[in-house]
């Protein structure tokens, strides 16, 4: 497969839309490698467990900011040379985490992470324009199980890695892996031609533009935010939780929880060929009910492997429900701006997903578990509010 220039809605080769996917697992793992491993880290550095939960919200901000910064160039430069100067840096910052000797170094490294690990969002709108028009949302969607296995999958080999060799060697091993990565993207990416004639501060006030002629992508981006947030603060939280009576257990187990997370995204990986058939807000409100559900199942259950399991299982179905129909939705509103609808979306979900971490890690810290559970609700209360709320203004 050689270097090729390729026009919108002609359609993608297969065999590049399964390297996209693989490669967009490798990139958004780093953001997760560290949930598994934070107790680890806290023990070794001698942290509290609100200092070193920061470490996940750093990250998430960072990507948040990446996506802002970033993406948007997705529509203005040559996709291919930006993902390399990425993944340069993404080296380094990882190299950094694994050399980390206090919290300052930890957390700034972790920043930097997030905010250069935005390079599979740079094949999302790529699939979206590029793919024939009845092939949008299954090859979007190809993409997003690839995110999410990705991010549940990280999970699964940090937490072995983490028991096994320390949480070290897991940032050492993440490193190797994007540098591999990138040896990939320069000779099999597509060169794509920019959709966007002008200065990049001009590109970030279009996106504001953008969200003002497009308000369902407000719509669609903040209850997605506010639900992604409920999902990561059950992952920010679970090492701690197993560590505790009846459990007991290391990284190893938080990592093998991380499969049951994986047959949920299996399960809803075709959820795209029913949004279609059944419409966005519907697919939506099923993944709002199931990931209630979940938590219900966390509050009750919360002291056995079966409770626990099941809730993982169905948070993910949820989520992965959530996901695809709302961001496949917001950058078919103008797919010739696909890379800035994909920020409009990215962005909010990403610093909702970072309020979700922070508030679930302090009402850890208050009130236990419940506390946990119920910064989840809140998360999922936010989301039904916020449809609520944008339907009513621009209905």
């Amino acid at each position: 497969m050689s270097i090729t220039t390729i026009k919108p809605h002609e359609g993608i080769p297969s065999a590049l839309m399964w390297m996209l996917s693989i490669m967009a697992g490798v990139s958004v793992a780093n953001l997760y490698y560290c949930q598994p491993l934070l107790n680890m880290i806290r023990e070794e550095l001698n942290l509290t467990e609100f200092q070193v939960n920061l470490m996940p919200v750093c990250t998430q901000v960072g990507y948040a900011l990446g996506l802002l910064f970033i993406i948007p160039m997705g529509d203005m430069y040559n996709r291919r040379n930006t993902m390399m100067h990425c993944a340069m840096v993404l080296t380094a910052s990882l190299i950094g985490i694994c050399l980390s000797q206090n919290i300052w170094i930890l957390l700034t490294a972790s920043f930097i992470t997030g905010f250069f690990s935005v390079i599979p969002q740079m094949f999302m709108p790529f699939a979206s324009l590029y793919s024939k028009p009845d092939e949008k949302e299954r090859k979007v969607g190809m993409i997003l199980s690839g995110l999410l296995i990705g991010i549940l999958g990280s999970r699964v080999l940090s937490g072995f890695v983490g028991h096994a060799l320390g949480w070290r060697a897991m940032y050492a091993i993440a490193a190797f892996a994007i540098m591999a990565m990138a040896r990939i993207i320069r000779p099999y990416f597509p060169n794509v031609e920019p959709t966007y004639k002008g200065r990049f501060l001009s590109l970030l006030k279009s996106i504001h533009i953008l969200a003002l002629k497009y308000p369902r992508s407000l719509l669609y981006s903040v209850r997605s935010g506010f639900a992604f947030g409920s999902f990561l603060g059950l992952w920010g939280c679970l090492a701690f939780r197993m560590k505790e009576a009846p459990f007991f257990v290391g990284s190893d187990v938080v990592g093998l929880l991380g499969i049951c997370g994986i047959a949920g995204a299996l399960t809803a990986s075709n959820v795209g060929k029913y949004v279609p058939r059944y419409g966005i807000d519907r697919i939506h409100f099923l993944g709002i009910a199931l990931i209630f559900v979940a938590w219900i199942l966390l509050a009750v259950f919360h002291n056995t492997y079966t409770g626990i399991i099941l809730s993982i299982i169905i948070i993910d179905i949820g989520m992965q429900c959530i996901q695809l129909s709302n961001q496949s939705a917001t950058m078919k509103l103008c797919p010739e701006a696909s890379s800035r609808m994909n920020t409009i979306y990215m962005v909010t979900y990403f610093i909702g997903g970072s309020l979700g971490t922070f508030l679930a890690g302090s009402f850890r810290s208050l009130y236990g578990w419940m506390g946990t559970v119920a910064s989840g609700i809140i998360m999922l209360a936010f989301s039904i509010l916020s449809t609520i709320i944008i339907n009513n203004k621009y209905k």
